[in-house]
Parts: C-alpha cells; sequence; structure tokens
C-alpha cells in the first residue's frame, strides 16, 4: 500500500496524470467557486485563508511533482503557474455580484505556493531517492 501511494504521489510515470489533475482541479475551483452561496456553504467548514491556502498548496503540489525537470525549474515553473492560476480566480471571481476577487486572496495564494514550493524544492531530491532506494 505504501510503495503504491509513493508510486502515485512522487514516480515520473504519474508525472502527466498530476499535472492534468491540477488542472481539473483548480477548473473544480473555479466553478464551484461561481455557484450562487457555494462559498458561502464552504465557510461553515473553513475560512477564505485555510481553503485558499490547502486549495494552492495542493495544486502547487501536484504542478511541481507533474512538471519534468529540476527541482528549482520545478518550483520556479510551479509557483508561476500558481501566481497565474490565482490572479485568474481573483479575476472571475470579480464577475460575479455576490463575489468579490481580491489582492489579499491573491497574496494567500502566492504565499501559499511559496512556502510549498520551497519545501518541496528542498524535500523532492530526498523523497525521489527514497522512493528509487
Amino acid at each position: 500500500m505504501r510503495h503504491t501511494i509513493a508510486t502515485l504521489l512522487i514516480s515520473s510515470r504519474h508525472q502527466q496524470l498530476r499535472y492534468r489533475s491540477a488542472i481539473v482541479l483548480y477548473l473544480l475551483i473555479l466553478i464551484l467557486g461561481s455557484l450562487p452561496r457555494a462559498r458561502a456553504e464552504i465557510a461553515n467548514f473553513a475560512s477564505g485563508l485555510v481553503l485558499h491556502s490547502i486549495a494552492y498548496a495542493g495544486l502547487t503540489f501536484l504542478l511541481f511533482s507533474g512538471t519534468p525537470g529540476t527541482p528549482s525549474r520545478r518550483a520556479i515553473q510551479s509557483l508561476a503557474t500558481i501566481a497565474l492560476m490565482g490572479a485568474l480566480d481573483e479575476v472571475v471571481q470579480s464577475f460575479f455580484p455576490y463575489r468579490h476577487g481580491t489582492v489579499a486572496d491573491w497574496l494567500v495564494d502566492c504565499s501559499a505556493g511559496t512556502l510549498a514550493a520551497a519545501l518541496l524544492w528542498a524535500y523532492w531530491p530526498k523523497a525521489e531517492r527514497a522512493f528509487h532506494s
């Protein structure tokens, strides 16, 4: 079981699956976040800060692990993608009268992405070595 999870999360064999999952999850964030009252209902479980942090850190993991290259290249590319995704999310929200896009939310997205990318950059080589040994 542990090997199966590691294979899904670390191996290069499932890289494209992780990258595509990030895109699908992001689209779900955009769609579900645009539904009337959906955000208000989700707020019963977690604050916007928590939701944005978890969502964008998770997306960063999927993008980082779904992109080929060195850890540095992966971190930069995933962080740039997260910044664009977060900005687009806030722009989309600004089109709905019951939502509003904020720079503060975008900064939370970028901060969560930065923290996740930094941790992945630091620990990914160790995880890959452990997986392959």
